[in-house]
């Protein structure tokens, strides 16, 4: 990890964001804000995993672990489209969105490379 201040309190809220994006994803789409626009949930799907994703970047600070996290985060986008499949009655898996979650992964693996992969550890620095 890099060294945190505080990074019990970092990698707890990393692991929150997958218990809400896993939690979004298998609620009924009835219990969810309606968005009329064709293809978002693809954006919603790129976006969130970018997050995951970006924050492995943010708490790993050698390429090896933040490849490998991504790895995870992608497994764990396909085990949470075959939970939609056979756990809900009113969703189902889709491909395209397991496309779109690995994309967004990806997209937030990018950030290593630049020097947004600080912008947690200078916030933990700031704080009281």
């Amino acid at each position: 990890m890099r060294p945190f201040r505080r990074p019990w309190l970092w990698l707890s809220l990393w692991l929150l964001l997958f218990v809400l994006v896993a939690v979004g994803s298998l609620m009924s789409p009835d219990d969810l804000p309606p968005v009329d626009i064709s293809g978002f949930d693809k954006v919603q799907h790129f976006v969130g995993y970018a997050l995951l994703s970006a924050g492995a970047v943010s708490l790993f600070v050698r390429m090896r672990t933040q490849a490998l996290m991504a790895l995870v985060i992608i497994a764990f986008g396909i085990g949470v489209e075959f939970a939609q499949a056979s756990m809900t009655t009113d969703r189902m898996g889709d491909a395209a969105d397991a496309l779109a979650n690995a994309v967004g992964v990806l997209a937030g693996l990018l950030l290593s490379a630049t020097p947004a992969a600080l912008w947690l550890q200078r916030l933990d620095a700031r704080l009281p």
